[in-house]
């Protein structure tokens, strides 16, 4: 791979990568703007964090009342359901590891790591568009809402999915990491005790504090449990127990910010379309769309300090996060005006 490419690549794989995309555009004005990740542009206004946060082991009773707090906030049957961890990708292994290695089905396209992760953990993985072909797995993944198009697979489906796996031994994987922007009629979150399931859900995306490293799995009592052992203790720090606690118990703060995205959303929805890409799906913390001169308008963006998330799979793909200030909607639209003028000649 040439090298432009190669570090293309490099800012791609996660997004939030601004090292990588420094190094591609070292002319690129500053501050960056960082579009490339799913993240929320508006954190969620956590109080002070005591000093004890940081010098104290956590206490065992602050990380229990976090689980009660998230089994409400996310539907579940109750704090014994949950597990609590500093991110859900430090829970993956955990969990392709509940079954010996066999076949890990991924409905995809989607996010990565599901795949990388089964096959270090001894897995035959495999990718398939066709939700039908995960019954035959003896571990089946699915992203709800997916990454990074939205797709949506209802409650129902899902839960048919899982009976199948149960009838054979298997276990379904659903990650639930922007639900809080999706239909949660849809979450599987209260279903853990009746089928072989573990929902997963993130904290830091609809919080806009990715940085905090707060994630949950959601499983039936005795499968939590084990997961709770394998962490050991101290699983999360004194400052995400703090703030998740606080942040997830917001009932008031949390339903703002869902009208905030979902209007950032619409916003965004129209710049982009008016710049003449076609929307290929989304969630209010995403934009998915397809452009036929996508590499052009991902340059085009970089050299001004925008940067967006490209895909090797197809290359007329790019996502876009939210701009979080009035600052950045101006400087997207004028890089689209750029990009724009420059393909009319």
């Amino acid at each position: 791979m040439p090298s432009v490419e190669r570090e293309i690549g490099e800012a791609a794989v996660h997004g939030g990568n601004l090292a990588a995309a420094r190094k591609r555009f070292p002319d690129a004005p500053e501050p960056w703007i960082d579009l490339s990740t799913g993240i929320s542009p508006f954190p969620y206004p956590h109080s002070p964090i005591a000093a004890t946060a940081f010098e104290r082991l956590p206490e065992p009773a602050d990380e229990v009342k976090l689980r009660q707090v998230a089994a409400r906030a996310y539907g579940a049957g109750s704090a014994d359901n949950l597990v609590a961890a500093s991110g859900t990708q430090v829970l993956l292994p955990l969990l392709l590891r509940l079954r010996p290695p066999g076949k890990v089905a991924v409905l995809g396209p989607t996010y990565a790591e599901h795949a990388r992760c089964a096959a270090l953990c001894g897995h035959d993985c495999v990718e398939s568009g066709d939700p039908t072909a995960l019954e035959g797995a003896d571990i089946a993944v699915v992203v709800n809402p997916n990454n990074p198009d939205g797709r949506i697979l209802e409650r129902a489906d899902l839960a048919a999915i899982a009976g199948k796996l149960q009838a054979r031994g298997g276990l379904l994987i659903v990650d639930e990491a922007f639900m809080d922007v999706g239909p949660e009629a849809t979450s599987l979150a209260g279903d853990v005790d009746e089928l072989p399931l573990v929902v997963l859900r993130s904290f830091g995306k609809f919080h806009g504090l990715a940085g905090l490293r707060l994630g949950f799995a959601i499983a039936g009592r005795q499968c939590a449990e084990k997961l709770r052992q394998e962490l050991g203790p101290w699983a999360v720090s004194g400052p995400a127990l703090a703030v998740g606690s606080e942040a997830l118990a917001d009932d008031e703060w949390r339903n703002a910010q869902r009208a905030r995205l979902a209007d950032s959303a619409a916003r965004l929805r129209e710049v982009l379309t008016g710049a003449g890409a076609q929307l290929i799906g989304d969630t209010d913390l995403f934009q998915l769309v397809s452009h036929p001169q996508a590499s052009l308008l991902f340059e085009t963006l970089g050299e001004r300090g925008i940067l967006v998330r490209p895909f090797e799979r197809d290359q007329r793909l790019l996502r876009f996060g939210l701009p979080g200030n009035e600052n950045a909607w101006a400087r997207l639209r004028d890089a689209l005006s750029v990009f724009c003028s420059v393909l009319k000649g």
